[in-house]
């Protein structure tokens, strides 16, 4: 727990710290660059998967409309104003709302007064006409507003009046020509503000004239069709203005962000030949090209498409987007009610303490799983490299809702937590990792040494209680082998078996308790989890008889007899952990089903046996899936237990095979004996005892039963007479 909460509070403090350092980075705007481009991408991305407005529709000049007017009526450029009036005539026939020319003009017709006297006339029937207003100091000729126009305009409230003049400094504007800003519908304002690195992401939904704000071209739109002022009402808590009830998130400057539905070819443009086209095959009483009832209620937007002869400007989408789009674009938002919102504050800050919280934990993640923990920098980095992913696609599923979250900054805040933690993890764990390698790696395998790296919090100091299975080898007769060699001889020889049967041990997972002269203790299950500890535990102790039998010939070369090795095995509940003194302790375990394994080690003397388990693990072992075969052994009762537990004798394939012919026999005198009938259970086991060892102890213990006369012997259970 204590390693637990450590963990917790380095993860919280990295996370903090980092979060900090991002929101810092956020204020000064040190990743506004960029983060535009992301921006830009997802606009790109996303552009064509919302439909546009099929409120709006636009007629464009094009080269092939200005070839047609040369050719059919001899139109020089710039084309007669007539040709707009007819165009007007044609969509006030078809009952458009409005039509907004994003077209300067600001000088008299070059065909005469009555070419603009025309124009005018048909503004004035129409009613519907936007004109533009375009704000500069280079090319506007007034500061004042024009006497006698009076055209639907916006009026503030709640606006920060310091903020919009230094917003909206005071510009000389350019007006068109008299009569036809005195029979427009509207003025709209043309004039819009990049961003920093020349991109048009923002519109200007007004701009202050001598103090009177005027909407944008596209915004005017609205105020034309109800012809008469409209209130923008700003609300500084939720940054947003307030039009028709309709809320609008702007920034400081109180533009709106714009979601762009891609090129204008999106919306179906018509040219100005078929316009007119279709206006003079009515006037002639033929079929048009184009029903005029197609525009009726719809906003129009009239610009200039033909090369050299419109505005361009950068957006998100194209390097090279007609200027009138944006008007288009902003109209288009305010229809469908999607205007981009940039997230807030404190929404940012926390974003990014969850971005680098999971930047923090990747690394503990990847320690914890034990498919990676012997790799766990690479696998971390693919987390994190997922996680970034992950930063990115949550932003921009965000963005097509209408959300723009910082998401480089959140990737950056993941990816510099990440760091953080590799070089606190390498500075404050690196020293426990070195102890807890250098304490165990006596005593566990690599794989459970790297496990209890990624999960430290599993070797708790004091003890536990838990399931495990028990190893108790000791080699036969080993007190007669000491005495034959002297004392190099016996430390080389020891050193030699010990190693076999240690990597035997730890190739498993178990962990080695102790070496106590030649007998080897350790057991399966802890420090780690082992689902499978008894059958590790069990096929450790027959692989570790077979290595021996490889290694016989040689080792009993060195001590001049057989060299043979018993173990006892038990799976039971026992307390595991770290004992002893403050100082000085090693992790062991305690418990009756430790001694019951102890004492069953030296039970294969009383059978003649070299390796015996109880039915505890027997049962654990099958389930778990061993092939081990078994021949129950007796029911005994080792010294210093009342109660019987069944033990078996595990068999390989090889040894069960020899016994085979004999099993059927000793399992059928055993079940005699178990009944009392010691005669007939003697008469059984006679017939095989010079081929099985087992039998022939049992032989000798009917004899000792029946000459013994005692009528008072636990029915059928062994009971040990020594250790």
């Amino acid at each position: 727990m204590k390693f637990l909460n450590r963990k917790f509070i380095h993860t919280i403090i990295i996370s903090l710290g980092v979060t900090l350092i991002s929101v810092l980075a956020l204020v000064l705007n040190i990743l506004s660059y960029p983060e535009n481009k992301v921006y830009d991408s997802m606009m790109r991305v996303t552009a064509e998967k919302t439909a546009p407005s099929d409120e709006i529709m636009i007629i464009l000049l094009d080269q092939e409309s200005i070839d047609w007017g040369q050719k059919k009526f001899g139109w020089n450029w710039p084309w007669p104003r007539k040709a707009y009036a007819d165009i007007v005539r044609y969509l006030a026939d078809g009952g458009a709302d409005s039509c907004a020319f994003d077209v300067m003009f600001t000088e008299p017709s070059v065909y005469g007064e009555d070419d603009d006297l025309n124009f005018s006339q048909a503004a004035e029937q129409f009613t519907g006409i936007i004109h533009t207003v375009f704000l500069s100091e280079q090319y506007g000729n007034t500061n004042d507003w024009p006497l006698g126009v009076e055209t639907p305009i916006f009026e503030l409230e709640g606006f920060d009046e310091e903020n919009l003049k230094n917003t909206y400094p005071s510009l000389p504007a350019l007006f068109p020509i008299k009569p036809l800003r005195e029979t427009a519908g509207g003025l709209g304002n043309i004039r819009s503000t990049s961003d920093k690195d020349g991109i048009m992401r923002r519109n200007n939904l007004f701009y202050i004239v001598n103090g009177r704000p005027v909407p944008s071209l596209g915004i005017e739109s609205l105020l034309v069709r109800e012809g008469k002022n409209e209130k923008l009402i700003y609300d500084s808590k939720s940054k947003t203005v307030s039009f028709r009830n309709q809320l609008i998130p702007v920034d400081s400057e109180y533009k709106p962000l714009l979601r762009f539905r891609g090129e204008l070819d999106r919306y179906i443009p018509y040219n100005a030949m078929q316009i007119l086209q279709s206006y003079y095959n009515l006037q002639e009483g033929k079929e048009p090209l184009i029903e005029p009832e197609n525009f009726s209620g719809k906003y129009v937007f009239f610009g200039f498409y033909a090369p050299g002869l419109f505005d361009v400007c950068a957006t998100p989408i194209s390097t090279l987007y007609p200027g009138v789009g944006v008007h288009i674009t902003t109209l288009d938002n305010y229809l469908q009610d999607d205007f981009i919102t940039k997230s807030s504050f404190l929404w940012n800050i926390g974003f990014f303490f969850i971005a680098s919280l999971l930047g923090a934990l990747s690394l503990i993640v990847a320690n914890k799983l034990p498919f990676v923990r012997k790799f766990p920098l690479p696998f971390s980095l693919l987390i994190v490299v997922l996680l970034t992913g992950g930063v990115f696609a949550t932003a921009l599923s965000l963005f097509v809702s209408g959300l723009w979250i910082p998401s480089l900054s959140a990737a950056s805040t993941l990816v510099f937590s990440y760091l953080i933690s590799v070089l606190v993890d390498y500075a404050l764990e690196g020293r426990q990792k070195k102890y807890i390698k250098s304490a165990f790696k006596q005593y566990l395998s690599p794989v459970v040494i790297d496990e209890l790296i990624a999960h430290p919090e599993r070797l708790k100091l004091g003890g536990e209680r838990k399931e495990i299975s028990i190893f108790f080898s000791d080699l036969q007769g080993f007190t007669s082998i000491s005495e034959k060699l002297d004392p190099e001889e016996l430390t080389a020889f020891l050193n030699d078996y010990l190693s076999a049967m240690s990597d035997v041990i730890l190739e498993s997972g178990g962990t080695i308790d102790k070496y106590e002269g030649d007998a080897i203790i350790a057991f399966w299950n802890a420090p780690t989890e082992q689902k499978d500890h008894p059958k590790r535990a069990l096929e450790a102790a027959m692989k570790c008889q077979s290595v021996l039998q490889q290694m016989r010939p040689e080792l009993s070369l060195r001590v001049n007899s057989d060299v043979y090795m018993r173990i006892g095995l038990n799976t039971g509940v026992a307390v595991v952990g770290n004992m002893g003194s403050h100082n000085r302790f090693d992790y062991t375990m305690l418990g009756d089903s430790v001694n019951l394994a102890a004492r069953l080690e030296g039970q294969n003397k009383q059978f003649g046996t070299y390796t015996i388990c109880t039915e505890a693990m027997k049962n654990a072992a099958e389930a778990a899936g061993t092939t081990v075969h078994f021949r129950e052994l007796a029911k005994m009762a080792v010294v210093g237990k009342k109660e019987a537990v069944r033990i078996f004798q595990p068999l390989n394939i090889d040894e069960y095979t020899a016994m085979k012919d004999t099993l059927p026999i000793f399992e059928a005198a055993l079940s005699l004996f178990y009944k009392g009938s010691l005669d007939k259970a003697l008469e059984a086991f006679e017939k095989i005892r010079t081929q099985d060892c087992v039998a022939q102890a049992y032989c000798d213990k009917c004899k000792s039963l029946l000459s013994s006369n005692l009528d008072d012997w636990s029915l059928g259970v062994w009971v040990a007479t020594m250790k």
